[in-house]
């Protein structure tokens, strides 16, 4: 029997059959799922939403007569889970949700180093072990994840931005780590809680898992794929689907991302041609963190191109992905982008080496060249924040004959 209840009538064991608007007012990834962690819980509770509609056949119902103590059980083993609802700037809610405290890019791109120089050996020791048919221990991968999170959450443009330095030897397990990064990135910016968060990270690390499945010879082909190449890459999230089945502890999330991570909003995707809410918030998530990752990284049949065009490109790509992730993507990444070549209003050239969320419009840019002198400067790094020259727009290298401009890798 479907009932619709106010949110301070959930309690654990209910069984959620929709929560009303759909996905955006709420972190959930599922349409409809059992209420079985307290942090699930108060997540629900905190929904913009005034009710939402549970299955009293497969879940728990409403029992007047026992809610008094039912109450009494939640708030003894979670406190914070009611008492404060008309308090949502109570002291323990704000500790909780705290951020932690961002340090400098320069200052995290020291630990994101060591942190991808491990997560290499990690991601090919997984990927080696599925190319030969053993089932991958994601003991290592928990670790990586939990990692990943902690840098991201500290700066998250230190190590994406570090991760979008790859070769071509290693793109597919370093694409793999990027997208970690921007999952938990994205998560972060969607306000999912947690354990959320970490599915979200776990996804990204696995979606591209079934390209073991693929010859690297295909993979890695500078030259056009002919039809029957071009099925078998194609191929490659119901391979990761069948090897993320056979792990003990897998997660939800990353089982659907590595299966849907190319389904397309307008149906046109792959595998399945799931079509707008028919996708799940994971994978749209997943879609997007994934195709930035790859036009932005050098490939054999292609050089990368900038953040910002990148951008671009993908929110002009009617159909393809959700409009609202995809916003969502652009604040967690920044207006400009670590890695985005810029024009300032004086003419000289430079990329974005660091932003932060209270200045998007003023980030720290590395200059390197003169437009009007048409000369190479000597690099030099200023905070824009505190400079009387703006960046006027987005910049092309090439128009002025320069065919790469300093890397970020160089501060």
């Amino acid at each position: 029997m479907l009932k619709s209840i106010a949110l301070a009538q959930l309690r654990l064991g209910m069984y959620v059959h929709s929560i009303p608007g759909g996905w955006i007012n709420h972190p959930f990834w599922r349409k409809s799922f059992k209420i079985e962690t307290l942090e699930e819980l108060q997540t629900l509770r905190e929904c913009p939403v005034e009710e939402v509609t549970i299955d009293t056949t497969k879940g728990r119902d409403i029992a007047p007569e026992h809610e008094q103590s039912a109450d009494s059980e939640d708030r003894q083993t979670h406190p914070r889970a009611e008492g404060n609802e008309g308090n949502k700037d109570s002291s323990t809610t704000a500790a909780a949700r705290k951020p932690a405290t961002r340090t400098e890019t320069a200052a995290e791109r020291e630990r994101a180093a060591r942190i991808i120089s491990a997560s290499r050996s990690t991601v090919l020791t997984m990927f080696s072990e599925a190319r030969m048919g053993k089932t991958i221990d994601i003991k290592d991968a928990a670790g990586l994840v939990t990692e990943i999170t902690a840098s991201v959450a500290r700066n998250a443009d230190a190590l994406i931005s570090l991760a979008r330095l790859k070769t071509a030897d290693d793109y597919t397990y370093m694409h793999s780590v990027a997208v970690c990064a921007m999952m938990i990135s994205l998560a972060h910016q969607l306000g999912m809680p947690p354990e959320q968060t970490r599915q979200a990270g776990m996804a990204g690390l696995l979606h591209d898992v079934g390209k073991t499945a693929v010859p690297l010879e295909i993979l890695n082909k500078p030259a056009k794929l002919t039809d029957e190449e071009f099925a078998c890459v194609r191929s490659h999230p119901l391979h990761g689907h069948g090897i993320l089945r056979q792990i003990d502890g897998i997660g939800e999330a990353a089982l659907d991302v590595s299966l849907h991570h190319h389904e397309k909003i307008d149906g046109t995707g792959y595998p399945s041609r799931l079509k707008g809410d028919g996708i799940s918030i994971m994978a749209r998530m997943g879609a997007v963190c994934d195709v930035y990752d790859a036009i932005t990284s050098n490939r054999p049949y292609k050089a990368g191109w900038d953040p910002a065009r990148s951008i671009r490109h993908m929110a002009s790509s009617s159909g393809h992905f959700d409009p609202i992730i995809m916003e969502a993507f652009v604040k967690a990444i920044g207006i400009y982008p670590t890695g985005s070549c810029v024009i300032l209003q004086s003419g000289r050239l430079g990329v974005v080496v660091d932003q932060r969320a209270d200045h998007l419009l003023t980030p720290r840019v590395k200059l390197f060249y003169s437009t009007t002198s048409r000369m190479p400067l000597q690099p030099e790094i200023i905070d824009l924040s505190h400079s009387t020259d703006k960046i006027a727009a987005y910049a092309d290298p090439a128009r002025w004959g320069i065919r790469q401009p300093p890397g970020i890798d160089l501060l």
